[in-house]
């Protein structure tokens, strides 16, 4: 694993913690909780999720959803609120930069009593018992739920939904409503001082300033899935992703987080203790397919409102704002469109009338995508690109493979050269399980500019020696047919994503398993047109042989050959 890597888990680790809230005088009412990112330790200072909050509001959640509401005191929830954070003890590093080993530590009750014949000892982590904490401040980002509300709701609202804070039983539709409405509010506390609290040293913690982190830069995301239930097990589980998308502090991760982890830091893949976001969502869905995308909000601004708010609490309670972590790198306006590694911007937007994909620029006036995006020969296409200029393009469709043919793909000649755009290296080979990149707009379309998805070749399909399939782990949605995929460490094209995986008995489909079809069987054709504008070479897409299409109908090869389950 290399450094940056460890430098970040080591932030990560020493900075997450559970929070847990109860109604003091009612314990049997259940318990809400989520994850949280230690600011600082001397005071005690955790920043979480609001949504564990919502059901000891004294007017109720609306209060979340007014248009002027930027911060509530902590006396806007009842008296009988009880809350609890635990962390685990801060890790040793040694001069090689790796931790100790981890040391037999107690089970917590809540696990030890689920499973009966369960160790009482377990070999993992040491936890600190839980601290009594008090709410400060509910802070919510104005600039995240203006983005948010342009991107998921309107008349696509009824189509999104997201996993979120409940308490440990079934949420209901109400609860689901108000969920929402907490999606873009956090929680500062206060953790009653404690001999750990003073004790212990952790890294000095630092922000990432708004847009320095640019679209595909590598992130950790640091949580505690189904939060307070058995940290022993789950506290500050880490995953690994990218930054996907950004739409000011409204930020997309590919970093796979589950429910509990809300509230959970996000941290920079380089110097220790940059955070860089909170999870404000881990899971959502749209028109019931996963999206396999974390939604995240930027922590620059919620630190920048906490600090304006506690000047309007108690003296003693503003004079915290000095002690909150400073901010990294140099504030800018952060765009809608990101810039991301240089190789990305050759992916594009193509629109053929009410149909619209991805493409990929293949040379100035050339670009390629798939025939269900651009289905008719000489039917006309606009294609944008999201550079700096935002660059839009007319073009037409000079090659359509048929229906018939295993490849999916369709050929764009360009009225205009894309300037600005960075042509890719065209790859002449594979290896399996090296690191990847797909450059899409599915989910959002233009509204936000491609999104990068990051994951491994998983399989390289062959027939008769030449590659015809290419598999990956990276998250692909609709709309992402056409778009580029990439190597990450050498910047080529490796091919066109063509479809993700749908199961045809539920209906269920999976971003994370998905094929396209490989640079090399497009790139003789690619020379011959761009030499001679002789379109023979595409033609012959048209004239797989079986072996190939039984592939692509992803079947076996049988005499009587059953329908596919996927």
């Amino acid at each position: 694993m290399g450094r940056q890597w460890r430098l970040a888990m080591r932030a990560a680790e020493q900075a997450g913690c559970v929070v847990s809230a109860s109604r003091a005088e009612q314990p049997e009412a259940g318990s809400w909780s989520c994850s949280g990112v230690i600011l600082s330790r001397n005071p005690g200072l955790v920043l979480c999720h609001g949504g564990i909050f919502l059901p000891f509001l004294r007017a109720g959640s609306e209060t979340l959803a007014a248009a002027e509401a930027v911060f509530l005191p902590g006396d806007s929830c009842g008296e009988d609120l009880r809350l609890q954070v635990q962390w685990a003890p801060t890790a040793a590093v040694g001069s090689n930069g790796r931790f100790d080993e981890g040391r037999p530590g107690l089970c917590t009750p809540q696990c030890a009593g689920l499973e009966p014949g369960l160790p009482a000892r377990l070999h993992g982590r040491s936890m600190q018992t839980p601290r009594r904490a008090e709410l400060l401040l509910l802070l919510s980002c104005p600039d995240f739920r203006a983005h948010f509300k342009r991107l998921f709701g309107d008349e696509e609202a009824e189509q999104w939904r997201f996993a979120s804070v409940a308490p440990d039983y079934e949420a209901s539709e109400d609860d689901e409503e108000d969920q929402l409405r907490a999606l873009g509010w956090f929680a500062l506390l206060r953790v009653q001082p404690s001999l750990e609290v003073v004790e212990e040293r952790g890294p000095a913690m630092a922000v990432a300033s708004l847009g320095t982190m640019p679209k595909g830069a590598p992130l950790l995301a640091c949580g505690s899935p189904f939060g307070a239930f058995c940290p022993d097990i789950f506290l500050n589980t880490l995953s690994r992703g990218v930054l996907s998308n950004a739409a000011g502090p409204l930020l997309l991760t590919d970093a796979r987080c589950l429910p509990g982890s809300e509230g959970g830091g996000v941290f920079a893949a380089g110097p220790a203790g940059t955070l860089v976001a909170l999870v404000a969502a881990p899971l959502c869905w749209k028109a019931r397919e996963w999206v396999g995308l974390t939604l995240l909000c930027a922590a620059a601004p919620l630190i920048q409102a906490a600090r304006t708010a506690l000047g309007h609490l108690r003296p003693a309670d503003a004079a915290l704002a000095a002690v909150l972590p400073p901010e990294l790198g140099t504030p800018r306006v952060l765009p809608l469109q990101s810039p991301g590694p240089p190789w990305a911007a050759a992916a594009v937007l193509v629109e053929c009338g009410a149909v619209w994909g991805s493409g990929v620029a293949v040379a100035p006036h050339l670009v390629l995508t798939c025939r269900h995006v651009a289905p008719r020969e000489e039917s006309r296409v606009l294609v944008r690109c999201d550079t700096t200029k935002s660059v839009t393009v007319w073009g037409r469709v000079v090659f359509a493979t048929q229906e018939t043919s295993p490849y999916d793909v369709a050929v764009v000649s360009l009225e205009e050269a894309l300037d600005g755009v960075a042509i890719p290296v065209l790859t002449k080979h594979f290896n399996e399980g090296e690191a990847v990149s797909v450059v899409a707009y599915g989910v959002f379309g233009q509204a936000c500019g491609p999104s990068v998805t990051s994951g491994i070749l998983s399989a390289v399909v062959q027939v008769d020696g030449t590659p015809v399939m290419l598999q990956t782990t990276c998250a692909v949605h609709a709309g992402s047919s056409g778009g580029p995929l990439f190597s990450q460490h050498s910047g080529e094209l490796l091919g066109i994503i063509a479809s993700n995986t749908r199961d045809n008995t539920t209906g269920a489909t999976y971003p994370h398993l998905n094929f396209s079809i490989p640079i090399t069987l497009l790139q003789p054709a690619l020379r011959r047109y761009s030499e001679t504008g002789d379109l023979g070479g595409f033609q012959e897409l048209d004239h797989a042989t079986e072996p190939i299409r039984v592939v692509w109908r992803l079947q076996r090869p049988l005499d009587e050959v059953p329908r596919s389950k996927l």
